[in-house]
């Protein structure tokens, strides 16, 4: 097998979400739906002093992400079908429609909130890399919509040469699920695990 990852450049990524409108349109996918989200990620506080100076910390990032394809990915363990399974060839992990019952437990185990169960279908759903595209030698439509070149995709071994693997807030710590997603992080950017690092956009990405 040859596994696959995505690589995210924090130092070029704009938080235009260009790369997640592309994947809604490419995938036909309803309100609710999205295979791909730009998390606006937010730290820092502002304060007065006695004076009424006003000093801040204040700083915010973006951080592209769709399912990360893991080599221990979560929603794989708990599927009690096999429904949830990867692929022997690029290290992908999909689901099968057939064999989906639609019961959440996926969604409840990925800490990247990638598979989501669309009720409309009665079954699961999530990114699968764009397979098609991959299968005549192209780059996923995320990839390839992202006006500012902050996406990329390829083997594992290509990624690791770009980034860190999984090490950015608000991300777990990236040996719970070994996600093949490999960043180079802005500025300032949170290693993986730091708690001061909040999601300010819940509701879109959650």
């Amino acid at each position: 097998m040859t596994q696959h990852a995505f690589y995210f450049d924090g130092t070029r990524c704009t938080g235009c979400k260009t790369c997640e409108m592309a994947c809604k349109d490419y995938k036909d996918l309803d309100r609710g739906i999205a295979f791909r989200k730009v998390y606006e990620v937010t730290l820092g506080e502002t304060s007065a002093d006695a004076d009424g100076c006003f000093t801040t910390s204040c700083v915010s990032y973006p951080l592209s992400m769709s399912c990360n394809h893991c080599d221990k990915p979560a929603c794989v363990e708990v599927c009690p079908t096999g429904a949830m399974s990867k692929d022997a060839e690029r290290g992908l992990v999909s689901v099968d429609a057939d064999k989906c019952i639609g019961c959440g437990y996926c969604h409840m185990a990925c800490p990247y909130n990638a598979p989501k169960v669309d009720r409309a279908k009665g079954h699961s759903v999530k990114c699968d890399g764009c397979a098609e595209f991959l299968a005549v030698g192209e780059k996923p439509v995320c990839v390839k919509a992202c006006p500012a070149r902050a996406l990329d995709f390829g083997t594992v071994e290509e990624m690791a040469e770009k980034g860190e693997r999984g090490n950015i807030a608000p991300l777990p710590e990236p040996d719970y699920t070994e996600p093949n997603l490999y960043v180079k992080p802005s500025a300032d950017a949170k290693p993986a695990g730091d708690m001061d690092a909040k999601v300010a956009n819940p509701l879109e990405v959650m």
